[in-house]
């Protein structure tokens, strides 16, 4: 007993140093890019900087990382301030998002069905291994699925990190590109400011007792993905009904952005780039044909529907349901639309990914027979 307690101290004092070491780089590298004005300076510095620290410097890859004890607590507060986005009208916007909704989920199976093809007829993966790196999204749940059903699982997470880092890098990109989405994002970054001091007690206590509370009643539910969709599940119904009204807080954005941008970047660094380069470029096709038919799907909307072609491309963009849907919240889109969509997205992947996996491994073994 006393054995495992050192252990796990030893753990957690390792955690609290990579902690540091990350968040450290992820800063400064962020305030550097904010001099430099450069789009979602801290998302994009905290990324670049963690991983070209990593790259440059292969002993400190292990001091590297953001352990999954602090990672957890940012997604519940980033799940309320999702679910503050949904106001009383969500419902009628609901019913009026039915069209891209429905896009979305035939484009996501379209998708992944060339995915698969490509990988398992052309490249000649293994079937269960195909499906689990083809997916345009649920990288936690298909890495997770693919430690138990397939040799090769860093390959899966690889595939998966690909397609969130070029979403994560270009999307900032596209967005100071076109000059209102600049003014957006610079507006949203000059609203940095000290939240803590203006807000009452009450509104502080509010916004950890809907985190927690919502994480809570979500693995009693048992609902997938309970540290993000609970949250926001009761986040949205308190402010819908009109109990609370907690204002947008920056410092958790920014928090947001250092956390989940240097734990993709200490992920990066991680990857040997001789060792997996053939994956590496089977992932960045794989992330083209995704982005292409998403982005067709997006460009139809903008002609034909007269949706403004960043909010949609926000919806539809498969870069990971954390970071597009914080994107969202740095450049000041409409974040209700966008995390309904990626939700409705990560759902379908989530609850047909195991089956097809099984199904899959006893067609293979068939096959073998």
């Amino acid at each position: 007993m006393a054995d495992f307690s050192e252990s796990k101290k030893t753990e957690i004092v390792a955690d609290i140093r990579r902690l540091l070491v990350t968040s450290g780089i992820a800063l400064s590298v962020g305030w550097l890019f904010l001099s430099l004005n450069f789009p979602a300076p801290f998302l994009m510095g905290s990324l670049f900087g963690v991983w070209i620290c990593g790259a440059v410097v292969p002993s400190a890859r292990r001091h590297l990382g953001v352990a999954r004890w602090f990672h957890v607590p940012v997604i519940l507060g980033l799940g309320v301030l999702m679910g503050e986005n949904f106001r009383a009208d969500i419902l009628v916007n609901i019913t009026q998002w039915w069209p891209t909704v429905s896009t979305m989920v035939i484009t996501t199976i379209v998708v992944s069905l060339i995915g698969y093809v490509f990988l398992s007829r052309v490249r000649g993966y293994e079937p269960r291994l195909a499906l689990l790196c083809c997916l345009p999204g649920g990288q936690a749940e298909a890495v997770a699925l693919a430690r138990e059903v397939v040799d090769k699982a860093y390959v899966v997470a690889l595939f998966h990190l690909v397609r969130v880092v070029i979403v994560f890098v270009t999307m900032p990109l596209l967005m100071a590109f076109i000059e209102e989405s600049r003014n957006r994002g610079i507006e949203s970054h000059s609203a940095v400011n000290a939240w803590v001091a203006r807000s009452s007690r009450c509104r502080i206590i509010s916004f950890i007792a809907v985190g927690v509370g919502g994480y809570g009643l979500a693995r009693l539910c048992r609902v997938p993905m309970a540290h993000l969709l609970g949250p926001m599940g009761l986040s949205a119904l308190l402010h819908v009904m009109g109990v609370i009204d907690l204002p947008r807080i920056q410092e958790f954005v920014l928090l947001a952005q250092l956390a989940i941008g240097g734990g993709v970047g200490a992920q990066l660094a991680r990857v040997p780039l001789r060792e997996v380069f053939v994956y590496l470029r089977d992932a960045s096709l794989n992330t083209m044909v995704i982005l292409l038919a998403y982005l067709a799907c997006a460009v139809a909307f903008t002609v034909f529907g007269g949706m403004d072609f960043l909010t949609i491309w926000l919806a539809f963009v498969p870069g990971g349901l954390y970071e597009v849907t914080l994107l969202a919240l740095v450049f000041g889109f409409d974040v209700a639309f966008t995390a309904f969509h990626h939700t409705i997205r990560v759902m379908l992947i989530f609850f047909t990914m195991p089956t097809l996996a099984t199904r899959l491994g006893r067609h293979s073994k068939d096959s073998d027979r």
